[in-house]
């Protein structure tokens, strides 16, 4: 089963960050066909026996109360964002981000309070895997914060500890577009959607305590907008945002940089760009 969550009707529960109403999740819609994917031999059964609309429903309320939707974000990238398309039989978003010696990278500080606070949520559907849990609590997340409706799929299983994934493998803040590429290509991702899933740093803020940052990259760091973009287009920073190296490293090439300048000018353009690169990131090594 594919489903979406929907921001359409976000204003009909009142909520609002900031002036602007950005709400909570309306509608799902049923599409499409779902099963099995690949994993590992050490992955436990998930069941399709899951009520997404209810999970959706208790990560609204969860959002509502704890402004998180940025570090659930993060989660599920960092779950799903150790995949090697060269090794396709090991899929991204397994949740082996729960067990050492993953847990335990640098990269993935302060990853452990996100994962305790879901928890409850996965004590009250114990039907859903962890893997889908994370990256469900994402998809809801951007929508939550008024972002883009992504299309979401059941069926991935959830890794054991002997599935971890070695240190290394996602962006490091401090480096320029080689090192993106490197990353992202490995995945099997292109230039183009390395610079829609930057714009997830809309979300937000560094936290110098995990990742050696500190400081946000827009003004409204609860609301999922293109303002990423708009900063980053500038000719005068803003000293009280932050542009990480790797965020700079999106002006160095042209055709980057172009897309920089498009998604700064049309956030329609950024918003479905980024579902599709979203969506293509939660399900990677997963034929779902």
């Amino acid at each position: 089963m594919a489903f979406v969550v929907s921001s359409g009707l976000l204003a009909r529960r009142g909520l609002s960050f900031g002036s602007n109403v950005c709400g909570t999740m309306a509608t799902m819609r049923r599409a499409g066909r779902a099963g099995y994917g690949r994993a590992s031999l050490h992955t436990t059964p998930v069941s399709m026996k899951v009520d997404v609309a209810e999970v959706t429903d208790s990560l609204m309320k969860l959002y509502d109360e704890v402004p998180c939707q940025p570090i659930m974000v993060r989660l599920a990238w960092h779950d799903a964002g150790t995949f090697d398309k060269d090794q396709p039989e090991t899929p991204g978003a397994d949740a082996s981000i729960r067990f050492s010696p993953e847990k335990d990278h640098g990269a993935n500080n302060g990853l452990g309070w996100a994962m305790d606070t879901l928890e409850p949520i996965k004590e009250k559907f114990p039907e859903i895997s962890y893997a889908d849990l994370y990256q469900l609590a994402s998809v809801v997340a951007v929508s939550h914060a008024g972002g883009p409706e992504i299309p979401f799929k059941l069926g991935r299983k959830d890794a054991s500890p002997e599935d971890c994934t070695p240190d290394g493998r996602l962006p490091a803040a401090d480096k320029r577009m080689g090192h993106l590429r490197d990353i992202f290509y490995r995945m099997g991702f292109n230039d183009a959607e390395i610079v829609a899933l930057s714009g997830a740093h809309t979300l937000g803020k560094a936290h110098k305590d995990r990742s050696g940052f500190e400081g946000p990259w827009t003004h409204e760091m609860l609301k999922f907008d293109n303002s990423y973009f708009t900063e980053l287009v500038k000719e005068e920073a803003d000293p009280a945002l932050l542009k990480l190296e790797s965020d700079l490293a999106l002006m160095d090439e042209p055709n980057c940089k172009a897309l920089v300048e498009e998604y700064a000018a049309n956030q329609d353009k950024f918003f479905e760009d980024y579902a599709k690169a979203h969506q293509k990131l939660s399900e990677l090594g997963w034929d779902l």
